[in-house]
C-alpha cells in the first residue's frame, strides 16, 4: 500500500484518522460532500434557501428550507431535474387532447364593473384638469387611478388597462407589404379551434416539427467552421438574437395559412455550430409540404439603424454631457442621434437585417399514447438542464477548433446590439432608448452577449396560450393535490404536516442569527424529505400498491 491510499477497516473496527498521513486525510469524503450526494440521492434541492415563515394565527416563527429552482444541472442537479419533468408533464397533457382546453372568460362581476365606472369618470376628470394645467389635481388623480388599478388585478381583471396620459409619440408604422422575393401564401379565417382532424372515426394525429436556420459557411463534424475567414459570424449572431421574432412570425403565418388556431410546445436548442434550431410538439397534423412551404416564405425584418461599421472604439467612446442631457461625439462635441431620429420612416428606409429560416424542415406524425410520442417529449425537454453553451457540446472536452469557433461567434455577439437599450448601440453612434449617465458604451448586461447563451436571451420553452389552459402554478398544484388526496385516502397523517396558515413570508438577511447555515438547511431538508417518502410509501402500502409505483409522478413534492 502506497503512503496514498487509503487503509482498509479491519476486524469490523473503524477507521483510525489519527494514523494517517496527511496526504491520506485528503482522500477522504468530505462532510458537505456526503451531504450534498445524500441531497442529490433523495431528489433535495443542495442549495435551500432559508426563508422565514410566518404564522400570522399563532404567531410561530421557523426558518424554513425552500428549494432555490434553478433549471441548470450544474447549479442544483434536483431542480432542474424537477423543472424537466414539469415540462414534461405540461407537453404530454396539451399535446394530444380530444377537447377543447379553452374555457370561457368569467362574466365581469359587479363590484369590477363599478370600478371601471369610477375610472371612466377619473378619465373625464384627468383631460379637464390636464386641459386647464391643474398638475396638483392631475397628480392626485393619478394616484386615485393607480389605486383602482392594482384593486382591479387583486380581483382577477387581465389585460391592459387605459393610460391617462396619451403616448408621447406615435407608434412608427411601416408597411406590411411582403417582399418582392418572399413567396406568397394562402389567407384563410381562422376558425375558433385548437385541435387536429380525427381520421377513421379514433386517431387524431399529431406533429412534431424542427426548423432550423439558414447556413453561413461549411463546418465539420464537430460543428466548428472549416474556414473561419469565410464564415459569416456576422449573419450568425443577429439571426440568433432575432431567432424568436421569426418563430413568432412562423406561427402567425401558420394559423392564416391552415385556418384554425394552432397550438405548440417548442424548445429552442442550440446545434453543434451554435446557431439556435426549434423543436415544436404540434396539436393535430398539418401536410408536410405546407408547413415547408410555410417555413420558405417567413422572414422577419429588423428595422434598426445600420450597425455594420463601428465608429467609436478604444479610449474614444462617446461621453455623456450634462448640459445636453445626451451622449455627445468626444471630439466635435454634438449630440449623438436619439433612438427615435434613427429609425424615423423617412430616414430608414431599408431593414438593418433580414432574418429567414434554413432548407432543412423535418416534419413527423405522431401517435398519441405511444412509445414514439414519449420518446419525442423526452427529445423536446432533453437539453433543458444544461445551459446554451453546454448543449452545443462547448464543455471541458471541446476540441481547439469548437472553442475557436465560439470564441469568433462571441466576439460578434459583444459587438451587436440586443435590443434598442443596449448600450452597444454608442459604439455605432446612437444613443439607445433610455441612455443615462451609468450607461458604459458598449457595456451590455443582457444575456445574449454572455458566452453560455450564445445569443439566446429569452426563454428556452415556448408554449402557445391554449396549450393546456394551465400555468406551471396550475401543475405543482395539481402534482401537490395528488400526493394529499393519496394520503388522505389512505388515512395517513404526513409527519411534517403544519397548519393550513395562513403564512406570512419574508426573506432572510446575510447575518441573522436566527438563520442556520446552510449545511443544517440542507440536513434539515433532507430529514423532511426522508418523512415524507416513508408517508408515501405508507400510502401507497395501505393503497395496495407496490411502494415504488408513481414514484417519478411524484417526486418532489414536498420539496
Amino acid at each position: 500500500m502506497t503512503s496514498t491510499q487509503i487503509p482498509a477497516p479491519t476486524d469490523g473496527q473503524p477507521l483510525d484518522q489519527e494514523r494517517l498521513t496527511r496526504a491520506q486525510k485528503a482522500l477522504l469524503a468530505l462532510s458537505d460532500e456526503v451531504a450534498r450526494q445524500l441531497a442529490e440521492d433523495h431528489g433535495v434541492c443542495v442549495r435551500p434557501l432559508a426563508m422565514r415563515r410566518i404564522d400570522l394565527t399563532s404567531g410561530r416563527v421557523d426558518v424554513v428550507p425552500v428549494p432555490c429552482g434553478s433549471t441548470r444541472e450544474d447549479r442544483c442537479r434536483p431542480c432542474a431535474d424537477k423543472a424537466r419533468r414539469l415540462r414534461m408533464v405540461q407537453c404530454r397533457q396539451g399535446w394530444h387532447l380530444e377537447h377543447e382546453p379553452v374555457a370561457a372568460p368569467a362574466d365581469p362581476t359587479a363590484r369590477q364593473k363599478e370600478l371601471m365606472a369610477v375610472r371612466a369618470d377619473l378619465h373625464a376628470a384627468y383631460t379637464v384638469a390636464r386641459e386647464q394645467g391643474d398638475e396638483d389635481e392631475c397628480e392626485e388623480i393619478r394616484g386615485v387611478v393607480a389605486e383602482i388599478d392594482a384593486e382591479l388585478r387583486a380581483l382577477g381583471v387581465r389585460g391592459r388597462l387605459a393610460p391617462l396620459d396619451p403616448p408621447d409619440r406615435a407608434a412608427v408604422k411601416r408597411s406590411t407589404r411582403r417582399r418582392q422575393d418572399a413567396p406568397n401564401l394562402p389567407r384563410r379565417p381562422v376558425e375558433k379551434r385548437t385541435l387536429g382532424q380525427v381520421f377513421g372515426g379514433r386517431y387524431r394525429p399529431s406533429t412534431f416539427l424542427t426548423l432550423t436556420l439558414d447556413s453561413y459557411g461549411r463546418v465539420d463534424a464537430e460543428g466548428a467552421a472549416v474556414d473561419p475567414g469565410t464564415y459569416d459570424y456576422r449573419r450568425a449572431a443577429r439571426d440568433a438574437i432575432h431567432f424568436p421574432k421569426i418563430v413568432d412570425r412562423f406561427w402567425q403565418n401558420t394559423r392564416r395559412c391552415v385556418g384554425w388556431d394552432v397550438q405548440y410546445f417548442g424548445t429552442v436548442e442550440p446545434q453543434k455550430r451554435g446557431a439556435p434550431h426549434f423543436h415544436a410538439a404540434i396539436r393535430g397534423t398539418i401536410p408536410r409540404a405546407e408547413l415547408r412551404a410555410i417555413a420558405a416564405a417567413t422572414y422577419h425584418q429588423v428595422w434598426w439603424p445600420p450597425h455594420d461599421e463601428i465608429k467609436y472604439s478604444g479610449d474614444r467612446l462617446p461621453r455623456w454631457d450634462d448640459r445636453a442631457k445626451a451622449f455627445v461625439d468626444p471630439d466635435t462635441r454634438e449630440a449623438l442621434p436619439t433612438w427615435e431620429e434613427a429609425t424615423d420612416p423617412e430616414v430608414l428606409i431599408t431593414p438593418a437585417h433580414t432574418v429567414v429560416f434554413g432548407a432543412q424542415v423535418h416534419v413527423k406524425g405522431i401517435l398519441g399514447g405511444t412509445e414514439e410520442a414519449g420518446r419525442h417529449i423526452g427529445y423536446l425537454t432533453k437539453y433543458l438542464t444544461k445551459s446554451v453553451g453546454q448543449a452545443a457540446g462547448l464543455g471541458e472536452d471541446a476540441s481547439a477548433r469548437q472553442r475557436e469557433h465560439a470564441r469568433r461567434l462571441v466576439a460578434e455577439l459583444r459587438i451587436t446590439p440586443c435590443s434598442p437599450r443596449c448600450p452597444v448601440w454608442l459604439l455605432y453612434g446612437v444613443q439607445p432608448k433610455g441612455a443615462r449617465p451609468s450607461t458604459t458604451p458598449g457595456v451590455c448586461k443582457g444575456k445574449a452577449h454572455r458566452p453560455e447563451h450564445l445569443g439566446l436571451a429569452g426563454r428556452r420553452v415556448l408554449v402557445s396560450r391554449k396549450w393546456s389552459n394551465k400555468s406551471l402554478a396550475d401543475h405543482r398544484a395539481e402534482r401537490s393535490a395528488f400526493v394529499r388526496q393519496l394520503l388522505h385516502r389512505a388515512g395517513v397523517q404526513p409527519a411534517y404536516a403544519v397548519d393550513d396558515g395562513p403564512f406570512e413570508w419574508e426573506r432572510t438577511a446575510p447575518g441573522d442569527r436566527d438563520v442556520p447555515p446552510r449545511p443544517v438547511l440542507l440536513l434539515h431538508a433532507i430529514h423532511q424529505r426522508q418523512r415524507w417518502r416513508a408517508d408515501y410509501d405508507a400510502a401507497l402500502k395501505a393503497a395496495g400498491d407496490p411502494p415504488d409505483q408513481n414514484r417519478s409522478a411524484t417526486e418532489g413534492e414536498a420539496a
